[in-house]
Parts: C-alpha cells; structure tokens; sequence
C-alpha cells in the first residue's frame, strides 16, 4: 500500500470506530484491504471486551476469501492488534497489519479501566513468535491523534 492509501484506510477504519462508538460499543474499527491497496473487501467495529474488531473481522475474512488472497490482504486498525488480535491476524494468514496509534497510547487513555485491561506485549512480538512472516506498519504519525482523538473522553463517560 502507498501512504495515500494507508492513510485513506486508516481514516475508514476510524469512521468504523466512530460509528461503533454510536452503537454503544467501544470505539476501535478495522478494515480489511485487498490486494490492490484500495478495495475495501470488509470492515467490523468493536462488539465487546471479547469480540474486538481486528479478531472477529480475521475471522470472518477466513471464512470468506482463501488463504493465498489473505496473504496478500492487509488489516488496518485504528490501534495497534492486541495479543489475541494478533494471534487471530496471525492464524487467519493475513499478511500484513497496518496500524494508526499505538497500545501504549491506549493505555495513555484508558488507564487501569477495567473495561480496557490493555497487555503490554506489541503485536510485532506476538507475530516474532510464529513461523509466518507478517508485514507490521504503524503506528502512522500523520492520523495518530486522529485515531486518538475519537477516544477522548470515551473512558471516562463509562465510569469505573
């Protein structure tokens, strides 16, 4: 993908959250690129503390598209994939993972929230452990705060 595209997908992804966040839910968005940097072949919101966006949108994209297009298919997310985000990214044979801000700033944000009890493992250590090889671009300087900014002041209307 070029940086035009990175970013025009990142800022789909964040449209994904933003519209999550409407539904109640927490606010991350992914998308799922094809091959060609520009088609959208998917994109999925948060549904809970369980279903995050990256994990269910790679679980539904290998049910739906064969191994040899998810290859060359690339995930963009709002944040960087959690552990089990990444886990899921890594056996659902996505080759690459595209991401705006990272965990470090969530934790910025969230805190000891317990709605959000981020890990402090970066999705690249996770990929580092596996035997396939995954492509990690982000975080990606010129939307991180605009991927920040749809979660200020989230945390703090869901109380304690």
């Amino acid at each position: 993908m070029t940086p035009t595209q990175i970013v025009a997908a990142l800022r789909r992804a964040d449209a994904v959250a933003r519209r999550a966040m409407t539904m109640g839910r927490h606010p991350f968005g992914a998308v799922l690129v094809a091959p060609d940097g520009e088609t959208i072949l998917a994109e999925q919101g948060n549904i809970d503390t369980v279903h995050h966006a990256e994990a269910t949108l790679a679980r539904t994209a290998s049910l739906n598209h064969p191994a040899h297009v998810l290859r060359q298919c690339t995930l963009v997310s709002t944040f960087e994939p959690c552990a089990m985000c990444a886990g899921t990214i890594y056996w659902a044979g996505i080759g690459r993972v595209v991401y705006g801000a990272e965990e470090t700033a969530l934790l910025a944000l969230t805190g000891d929230h317990p709605e959000n009890p981020t890990l402090a493992l970066p999705c690249r250590e996770v990929f580092a452990r596996g035997q396939k090889a995954i492509e990690v671009i982000g975080p990606v300087p010129e939307v991180a705060d605009e991927m920040i900014a749809t979660h200020r002041g989230f945390w703090e209307s869901r109380g304690r």
